[in-house]
């Protein structure tokens, strides 16, 4: 078990996993801006840290679960950022779904800096309160090796995807794929209305049928389509776009996938062409 265990991002996914983390017996280190925030975990028996820079410092293993790749090179470039402040010795393990781009910049930043591994998560809060988050990691294989067991806090499984980037790779065309199977979805139901059958009806008879997906599954758990492109929209949207990101710099084209990303019925694409390409 790691000495110290720095913990940045501590939002909707990142409370619930340094709550974990104590339940666990670590000792945990939380830099968040939120005072609210900040408090409550606190209360749970996390120390605090005054700056990134300060968490970084005296974190031998440092989490971040940030939204963006903005957000990570804004927290971890420059003097003030943690890559540059690390603990000799130290891993920092990125939970978002981003671009390897930025893992490469975190990892090319400093020569002294810690060993980077790329760790996007597949699940929500409710499966990081159940210690059942999935967790693909990427990198040098003593280093995964090494926070596997912390990580195991809230991760269950905990799956070694081989060198930086791959853990991205994976969960990119992880999300592709859901989002392609939710436009599917969102059509199905469009045609379900016009043959008359209830949205409803259409939902809670796929979960018993051959074409139920986890897309349905989770549609139907909060309430509907409508529901489900208010509430995972946002997330998609970024996934997507960071999928094009990664696609245009390996440049290979999404094919079918982006297709059907692109046509269906949600609003989950920003592309402005109407064709995919092969960059």
């Amino acid at each position: 078990m790691a000495d110290t265990v720095g913990f940045l991002g501590a939002g909707q996914l990142g409370e619930p996993m340094v709550e974990r983390l104590l339940g666990a017996g670590h000792d945990v280190l939380v830099y968040a801006r939120r005072e609210d925030a900040r408090r409550r975990l606190e209360a749970k028996g996390a120390a605090l840290a005054d700056s990134v820079a300060d968490l970084a410092h005296r974190s031998d293993v440092l989490i971040s679960c940030l939204f963006s790749d903005a957000q990570l090179r804004e927290t971890g470039l420059g003097p003030d950022g943690f890559i540059a402040n690390a603990k000799p010795g130290a891993v920092f393990v990125s939970h978002t779904t981003g671009t390897v781009a930025t893992l490469a910049a975190l990892r090319d930043h400093s020569s002294s800096g810690p060993v980077v591994l790329d760790a996007p998560v597949s699940g929500t809060a409710d499966d990081i309160a159940a210690g059942t988050l999935t967790v693909l990691l990427g990198g040098p294989g003593d280093a995964v090796a090494a926070v596997t067991p912390v990580l195991a806090a809230y991760a269950d499984p905990v799956v070694p995807t081989g060198t930086l980037g791959s853990a991205l790779a994976l969960k990119l065309i992880n999300n592709l794929l859901f989002a392609a199977n939710a436009q599917l979805l969102a059509a199905a139901t469009e045609l379900g209305t016009q043959l008359g059958v209830d949205p409803d009806v259409l939902l809670s008879t796929l979960q018993v049928c051959s074409a139920g997906s986890h897309a349905a599954a989770h549609a139907e758990r909060i309430g509907g389509m409508d529901r489900f492109a208010e509430l995972a929209g946002p997330f998609l949207r970024k996934d997507i776009a960071a999928c094009r990101e990664a696609a245009a710099e390996a440049r290979v084209g999404l094919g079918l996938l982006g297709t059907a990303v692109r046509e269906g019925p949600l609003a989950l694409d920003d592309v402005d062409s109407t064709t995919e390409r092969t960059r």
